[in-house]
């Protein structure tokens, strides 16, 4: 027999010492004086052999006059409730309560909303305080841009205009590229031509990136603050922003600067041993050499800058160098880079599809009311397009700008956020910053660490 506490085996008797009465007629009770020898005694090791008292009962119904059965158990694991109006576990059905009425758990007491698994994480602001899925990290960022878009969208439209602002006024004025598009496309241009067009069109394409690279680092300093904010439902005003991200803004260019430059190093010394065998005369195994070198180095580049790509928010809400956040990151995203890798490209993938939908459409239209028409922005010949094409494009890549900006920096924050709540608990700090009572400290609301 199990006696565990909550579980009853059907027809046992209590375990209290009192042997329960037997229904029918019973035998009259004989007098001690007349217990002799005539009467037959059961052998004397039968007796001895006998079950204790009380532990067994007549299988057939109760007797009038016999004491009720004791009640049963009551609901809980394993017990069975008395039978009610819709079946086990009383009214609305079934068995201890199960689906048996509104929040009721297992054994007909109050559960968890109905439903298994631990109650639902403290969600004081934009994310819920848990590890966070693919889906909650994006919805995080725009849900950021939605709350607070007053703070967001001044930040990304100031940056936007301001950087684009810079680019325009290069493009007309210092960076006029239209003779190094002719020599370009011009086929009887020599070889000193076409590597003096080819290093004036980089040397303008590494301008615009650096000012768009500087712009971004601008917003991705003042978004981080308010995102991180966000997390714990709390506003922050542009000013606020900028007074936290002004002192780390230095360290964060520098940091920004350097996981690209980081990376052409790297690819560079793969494509050198290629580059050296075909300046030695073997072209066609110096380009093969060359190109394998440069796809293994792109590996490895991509690695590096996956392994580093959480310090930012690390250097800008940790306050800490630059080399102390390049180890935070290494530290953050070891064992989980191909989701950190996975998460980053869906973000890159969703901001180039928006910023594509806003942009291309611009480009045709500047092109459109350029004097050359479309046929130029077709060709590539943007350099003749003039202040037009400069304008009704810059205004595109503007509205791009400001829409791309808080997606790509608050899924950056939220990643760093989540892997700190994988790792490091960090969901009970944010708990305590914003005010959550009790978070974290009964045994059914903690969260696993992975």
């Amino acid at each position: 027999m199990n006696d565990t506490p909550g579980w009853a085996s059907p027809g046992s008797a209590p375990s209290n010492g009192q042997q329960p009465d037997s229904t029918g007629p019973q035998p009259p009770e004989q007098p001690s004086d007349q217990a002799g020898t005539d009467q037959p005694q059961p052998p004397t090791k039968w007796s001895k052999e006998q079950p204790p008292s009380g532990q067994w009962t007549a299988p057939h119904p109760q007797g009038p006059g016999q004491a009720p059965p004791p009640p049963p158990p009551g609901p809980g694991w394993g017990g069975r409730p008395p039978a009610g109006p819709g079946g086990y576990g009383g009214p609305g059905g079934g068995y201890n309560g199960w689906g048996g009425g509104p929040n009721r758990g297992y054994g007909g007491q109050p559960g968890w909303g109905g439903n298994w698994g631990p109650p639902p994480a403290a969600k004081p602001g934009v994310i819920p305080l848990r590890p966070l899925g693919v889906g909650e990290i994006l919805d995080g960022a725009v849900s950021t841009m939605r709350t607070y878009w007053r703070t967001v969208l001044g930040i990304s439209l100031t940056v936007s205009v301001v950087t684009e602002i810079i680019v325009v006024l290069l493009q007309g004025l210092v960076l006029d590229d239209s003779a190094t598009t002719d020599t370009l496309s011009d086929p009887s241009a020599s070889l000193d031509e076409v590597s003096r067009a080819l290093g004036d069109t980089m040397l303008s394409s590494g301008v615009v990136f650096v000012v768009a690279l500087l712009g971004t680092i601008a917003a991705t300093a003042l978004l981080t603050n308010v995102t991180s904010r966000a997390v714990l439902g709390k506003s922050v005003t542009t000013g606020e922003a900028w007074r936290d991200a002004r002192p780390q803004l230095l360290r964060l260019i520098g940091l920004t600067l350097l996981l690209p430059l980081l990376a052409f190093v790297i690819i560079a010394a793969g494509t050198l041993p290629g580059i050296a065998v075909a300046l030695a005369g073997s072209v066609g195994a110096g380009v093969a050499l060359a190109v394998l070198g440069g796809l293994g180095a792109g590996v490895v580049a991509a690695w590096i800058v996956i392994r580093f790509s959480l310090a930012s928010p690390a250097l800008m809400l940790e306050k800490q160098s630059i080399r102390k956040s390049m180890s935070r990151s290494a530290k953050l995203v070891r064992g989980s880079w191909w989701r950190v890798f996975g998460i980053q490209l869906l973000a890159q993938i969703i901001a180039g599809i928006v910023s594509s939908i806003i942009v291309v459409p611009f480009a045709f239209l500047a092109g459109a009311l350029s004097g050359d028409g479309l046929s130029s922005l077709v060709n590539g010949s943007t350099g003749s397009l003039g202040w037009t094409f400069l304008i009704v494009s810059g205004i595109g890549a503007v509205i791009g700008r400001t829409l791309t900006f808080p997606i790509t920096a608050g899924v950056t924050v939220l990643l760093y956020i989540d892997q700190r709540i994988r790792r490091e608990a960090l969901d009970l700090d944010l708990a305590r910053a914003a005010g959550v009572q009790g978070y974290g400290s009964e045994a059914p609301g903690t969260t696993p660490r992975s």
